[in-house]
């Protein structure tokens, strides 16, 4: 048996099992990715093994029906499987299994460790695509969840329980500024998903965030982009999962998925080759479904349970701020985090447009004297910004605008106040005192 195989079944074993020996099937269409064979009882989302030409066992996931067959998608490449191979229920995969040992540990989108270390003791189980809950009966966000990050706690205060997106272009500094929120966190419980990212960015990723410090409340999902769409897909469903189970225990939990735009991807690829219309820039409608039903399994929990915070970054192609996932996005999240690339070039790190960035729930959680001067320094940021090229001709003199005056002579100290060194924690109150004696009174 391969090595995927193998790990599937090792995840699956505390799990519910086919009870019915007939629930099998052979092949009847194959072409590469996706899969027909006879019809047998199994709901979408059902695991399969295939046999193959090698002796191998070959996995795929049922992600449809077409006139009383079953329709699959592999989760392995280059499976070598001929016409009428038998194709086996293994597990209906909706429930995974966890438990206090994920934390410190790195699994894949099965639930196998990456880290060639035996996991045991997941004695807990959490349906995949989560619970309901009441929108009426979840908590309100009323405190502030502190992220370590200055320009964040300062001027784009998060509350627990909020989801916000870092809208980002490549290159900008968006997983320098991930592994600075995972590490400086308050939170109790870290869940990192990482879906179709490098394989060099997940390793040195993980390599920065696990440490003697965080080990203890931090555990990451991790499916690069070298696999299936829909190990992808359920990489994200897996991470949200997991954190959903934590919060039901009253955690406060911080989940940070990069990147929701790979999800999309991955679920365009589905979409598209089960026949779906392409509607905006090649999404079929499926996306548009997909994203809302991730996102809103954060948040509050009711009762005594505790909150998700979420972050999930949305890639911006070619720094395009209305591309339909961005677009999507920021429609449905309660607030965007949006990385410059001009800030990056001038040396700004981490590089947050403060002036084109939000937090919706920010004047709910904090004082007024806090969001005077949040927004007093993002109206002297958009001011400079707006007049920097005629400063720089020398087209303004000073004294013929006294709030462009203040807006140049802080400028430096604004920059200074955003700019933060990557291994260099800011909490709460520091972020407010610094930003209290830099705004003018």
């Amino acid at each position: 048996m391969n090595s995927l195989a193998s790990r599937v079944l090792n995840s699956l074993d505390q799990l519910p099992t086919a009870k019915a020996p007939s629930l099998y099937g052979r092949v009847c269409r194959f072409d590469g990715q996706f899969i027909e064979c006879d019809g047998f009882p199994a709901p979408i989302g059902s695991l399969c093994e295939i046999d193959t030409i090698t002796g191998t066992a070959a996995m795929a996931e049922i992600i449809g029906f077409n006139q009383g067959r079953n329709m699959l998608a592999m989760l392995d490449h280059d499976a070598k499987i001929c016409d009428g191979a038998m194709v086996r229920l293994i597990n209906t995969g909706h429930h995974i299994p966890v438990g206090d040992h994920l934390l410190g540990r790195v699994t894949d989108a099965l639930g196998a460790p990456l880290d060639d270390l035996p996991l045991h003791g997941l004695d807990d189980q959490w349906p995949l695509a989560g619970k309901p809950l009441n929108p009426l009966k979840r908590n309100p966000i009323t405190k502030p969840l502190d992220v370590g990050i200055k320009a964040i706690n300062g001027l784009l205060t998060v509350g627990q329980g909020q989801r916000i997106g870092i809208i980002a272009g490549s290159g900008v500094g968006k997983s320098v500024l991930l592994s600075m929120m995972s590490r400086f966190t308050d939170a109790d419980v870290v869940v990192i998903g990482l879906i179709g990212e490098r394989g060099r960015e997940v390793g040195s990723f993980v390599n920065s965030v696990l440490n003697d410090e965080t080990r203890a409340r931090t555990t990451v999902v991790a499916v690069p982009a070298d696999r299936s769409p829909l190990l992808r897909i359920r990489g994200a469903e897996r991470a949200t999962a997991i954190a959903e189970y934590y919060r039901d225990k009253g955690k406060n939990v911080l989940l940070i998925m990069d990147s929701l735009t790979r999800v999309a991807h991955a679920q365009r690829e589905i979409g598209l080759s089960l026949g779906e219309q392409p509607t905006s820039k090649g999404y079929p409608a499926s996306v548009v479904s997909l994203l809302p039903r991730l996102i809103e399994r954060t948040g509050a929990g009711t009762g005594n349970a505790g909150s998700i915070t979420a972050f999930y970054t949305v890639l911006a192609d070619g720094d395009d701020q209305n591309d339909p996932v961005v677009d999507t996005s920021r429609a449905i999240l309660d607030g965007h985090i949006v990385l410059s690339r001009a800030q990056a070039q001038m040396g700004v790190y981490p590089a947050i447009d403060v002036s084109l960035s939000v937090s919706r729930v920010m004047n709910e959680i904090t004082s007024e004297k806090h969001q005077s001067e949040a927004r007093q320094f993002k109206r002297l940021v958009a001011l400079f910004l707006e007049n920097r090229d005629l400063i720089l001709m020398g087209g303004y003199r000073q004294g013929q605008d006294a709030e462009l005056d203040r807006a140049v002579q802080l400028w430096p100290a604004m920059m200074a106040y955003i700019q933060q060194q990557e291994t260099e924690k800011a909490n709460i109150p520091t972020s407010i005192e610094g930003l209290s004696a830099l705004m003018p009174k």
